[in-house]
C-alpha cells in the first residue's frame, strides 16, 4: 500500500493571515481561514496546514511540528532558529517593502544618541535581538518584554523597539526614530530534515516556485495591441529594452499583434505613447503569475 504523503505547512496567524490566504489565492491555490479555527483547508490533498502566531513560527518548524511555514527574517533571527531558508517573500499586511523595527523615543525626549540610553529601561516585544544590539554598541540597558502597542508605553520608559512598515503608528503617537535596528520581510522556512526528504524537498521547492511568481507578478500587467505594421518599429521602440515583445501576424497581414509584460507603473505611462505611434486595440490584464 503507497504511504500518503503530506507536507505540513505552518501558515501565521493575526496581521499577516489575510494577506498570506491572498498570496496562495494568487498562486492558486485555495486556501480558506475561518475565523476561530486553526485548520485551514486548502485545495491540494497533499497539503496540511495549521496556524501559528510568527513569533513562534520558527521554533515548530525547527521542531519538526509543520515542514514548512512563513514567518518573518526578525522572529527567526529572535528565535536564534536553526531551520533552512528556502525563499524570501516580499509580502506583509501593508506594503511590499520591508517592515522595520526601529529604536524610538517620544519627540520631547532629551535623547538624541543610542549612548543616551545608558543605564535606561527599552520596552519591546523583540527581547533578544534588542539585547544584542545595545551589546553591540556597548551601551547597557535593560530590556523588558511588551505585548503589542509598545508605542503607547514609550513615555513610561526610556526608549521602545517597535515595528513599523510606513511609520504612521509612531507618527500618530508623536514619537520619533534614533535608529533602526532590524529590516525584515517574510521568509518561506523549512525544516533540515524535511528540506532533506527529497519528495518534500520538491513540494516545498514548487510551492516557494508559486509563491514567489504570484509576488512578482502583482506589480506587472500584461499588454496586446495591434499595430500597423509600417508603424512596428516606432512602436517597438517605446517598449522597455529589457523587455522582448511577442510579435504575431494578424489575419490583416498589414498589421501585427504585440503582446509584452510591463511593469504596472511604467504601462500606464506608455499608453498615450503607444497610441500616439499608431498602436490600437490597447488591451491591459492582470496576472496572477510570472514564473522566470
Amino acid at each position: 500500500m503507497k504511504q500518503e504523503r503530506i507536507l505540513k505547512i505552518g501558515i501565521p496567524k493575526g496581521s499577516l493571515a489575510d494577506a498570506t490566504v491572498e498570496l496562495f489565492g494568487r498562486a492558486g491555490f485555495n486556501l480558506q481561514v475561518s475565523s476561530r479555527g486553526y485548520y485551514p483547508s486548502i485545495d491540494d490533498s497533499e497539503l496540511s496546514c495549521i496556524m501559528f502566531r510568527a513569533q513562534e513560527m520558527s521554533r515548530y518548524v525547527e521542531d519538526g511540528v509543520v515542514d514548512v511555514g512563513l514567518t518573518g527574517y526578525d522572529w527567526i533571527r529572535e528565535n536564534s532558529s536553526d531551520v533552512v531558508e528556502v525563499c524570501e517573500l516580499t509580502y506583509s499586511k501593508a506594503t511590499s517593502r520591508p517592515a522595520r523595527w526601529v529604536l524610538a523615543v517620544p519627540n520631547e525626549s532629551t535623547v538624541q544618541d543610542v549612548r543616551d540610553l545608558e543605564g535606561g529601561l527599552i520596552a519591546t516585544e523583540l527581547v533578544n535581538t534588542t539585547r544584542r544590539y545595545f551589546e553591540s554598541k556597548g551601551v547597557k540597558v535593560r530590556v523588558e518584554f511588551s505585548w503589542g502597542a509598545t508605542e503607547v508605553k514609550a513615555r513610561l520608559v526610556d526608549a521602545i523597539v517597535e515595528l513599523t512598515e510606513t511609520g504612521s503608528s509612531l507618527r500618530a503617537n508623536n514619537l520619533r526614530i534614533l535608529d533602526e535596528i532590524l529590516a525584515s520581510t517574510t521568509r518561506l522556512i523549512a525544516n533540515k530534515q524535511a528540506y532533506a526528504d527529497v519528495w518534500k524537498r520538491e513540494k516545498i521547492d514548487s510551492l516557494a516556485l508559486l509563491l514567489r511568481s504570484a509576488i512578482e507578478a502583482k506589480a506587472k500587467v500584461g499588454l496586446k495591441l495591434n499595430v500597423p505594421n509600417d508603424n512596428l518599429d516606432k512602436v517597438l521602440a517605446i517598449l522597455p529594452a529589457e523587455r522582448s515583445p511577442t510579435v504575431s501576424a494578424l489575419a490583416d497581414r498589414s498589421f501585427s499583434a504585440v503582446e509584452v509584460i510591463l511593469e504596472a507603473a511604467v504601462e500606464r505611462v506608455l499608453i498615450p505613447q503607444l497610441q500616439k505611434a499608431g498602436a490600437s486595440g490597447i488591451i491591459v490584464y492582470p496576472l496572477n503569475k510570472v514564473i522566470p
